[in-house]
C-alpha cells in the first residue's frame, strides 16, 4: 500500500483528497473494511492521532501516513510512513535518522521472553540521548490481531514477557512541533527473535513538490 503513496501526494491536494485515495486502495488490495487513514501533514504530522482535514499540502511539509484495515479473514493491518513533499523542512533530516535508529533498536529487542517494556525501552534510549525524548509522547507499540489495538502494550509498565506468536507494533515517533515523523511495522515474535510483516521502505521519501 505505502509504495502507492507518494502518487497521490501532491502540493494543493487535502490531506482529505488523500485519504481518500488511500481508503479505495486498502479496499481494492483485498480488505474487507477501512479502520482508519490518517493523514497529517506540516504541523498536523506533529499529532499523533490527527485526523484528516481541509488542510492542503505544501511544499516544504512532511506528512505521516498511518493507514490500516480489516481482512476478509478478521485480521487487522496498521503502517506508518513519513514522506516529505519537495524539500524536508529544517533539523528533520537529522531526527529522522534518529528515528531510524530507535525504530530499528526495539525491533531487534523483540525475543520471547523479553519483557514488552524492555521494547519500550529500546526505542527511547536513542530518541532522549539524540536530545528528541520529550517529543516522544506515546507508548511504541500495541498488540494487533483480530482486534487494532489489544494485548501486548508496548510501554514502560508492562513487565509481560513476549511470547513466539504474539504480534504487535513497533511505531516510536518524534514530533517536535512544526513537524512530526513516525516509523510503525507489526511485528511478530518468534522462537529465534521476530519477523517484520511491513516491508515498505523506512528510507524517507521525498516527494517532488510540483
Amino acid at each position: 500500500m505505502h509504495a502507492r503513496v507518494p502518487g497521490w501526494l501532491r502540493a494543493g491536494r487535502t490531506e482529505r483528497q488523500v485519504a481518500a485515495d488511500i481508503a479505495d486502495a486498502i479496499l481494492e488490495e483485498g480488505h474487507a473494511r477501512v479502520d482508519f487513514t490518517i493523514v497529517g501533514s506540516g504541523p498536523n504530522a506533529a499529532s499523533p492521532h490527527h485526523e484528516i482535514s481541509d488542510r492542503a499540502l505544501q511544499p516544504g511539509d512532511a506528512v505521516v501516513v498511518d493507514i490500516g484495515g480489516t481482512m476478509p479473514s478478521g485480521y487487522c493491518s496498521d503502517c506508518t510512513r513519513t514522506y516529505v513533499i519537495g524539500a524536508p523542512p529544517p533539523e528533520f533530516t537529522a531526527y529522522y535518522r534518529v528515528l531510524q535508529g530507535a525504530q530499528e533498536a526495539a525491533c531487534a529487542a523483540v525475543r520471547p521472553g523479553v519483557a514488552a517494556e524492555a521494547v519500550d525501552a529500546a526505542a527511547r534510549e536513542p530518541i532522549t540521548a539524540a536530545g528528541y525524548g520529550e517529543f516522544f509522547v506515546h507508548r511504541t507499540g500495541h498488540g494487533i490481531g483480530l482486534e487494532c489495538h489489544e494485548d501486548p502494550y508496548i510501554v514502560s509498565g508492562n513487565a509481560e514477557p513476549l511470547q513466539p506468536g504474539m504480534a504487535f507494533s513497533i511505531e516510536p515517533g518524534i514530533y517536535p512541533g512544526r513537524s512530526g515523523a513516525r516509523i510503525e511495522d507489526i511485528v511478530v515474535c518468534t522462537e529465534q527473535g521476530h519477523e517484520r510483516l511491513n516491508h515498505a521502505t523506512r528510507e524517507l521519501v521525498c516527494v517532488d513538490a510540483r
